[in-house]
């Protein structure tokens, strides 16, 4: 471990940099700071409700790489970001 020598630094100096330098950093991670939010995992089905389609269409866009599905314990889920991000600006 390295030593530092503070020549002319009384204690509340240093105090008052350190608490300083930490408010600043504080802030900082305040501004920049974007928690991630959970992740939403819809339904065959309501993933078709929200799209206004049938499940045999969301199957075939599915199929075609449109659309990526997950699956756990033989049900499959569609997450609610990547059905967004799929919609195109007309």
């Amino acid at each position: 471990m390295q030593t530092l020598q503070f020549i002319g630094t009384t204690p509340n100096q240093l105090k008052n940099e350190i608490t300083e330098n930490v408010k600043f950093l504080i802030e900082e991670l305040k501004a920049n700071f974007q928690p991630k939010a959970p992740e939403e995992f819809l339904t065959r089905k309501k993933t078709a409700e929200i799209l206004q389609i049938n499940l045999s269409t969301l199957y075939l866009w599915t199929k075609r790489g449109l659309l990526k599905s997950y699956g756990i314990a033989g049900k499959v889920y569609y997450k609610r970001s990547e059905i967004e991000k799929a919609l195109i600006e007309l």
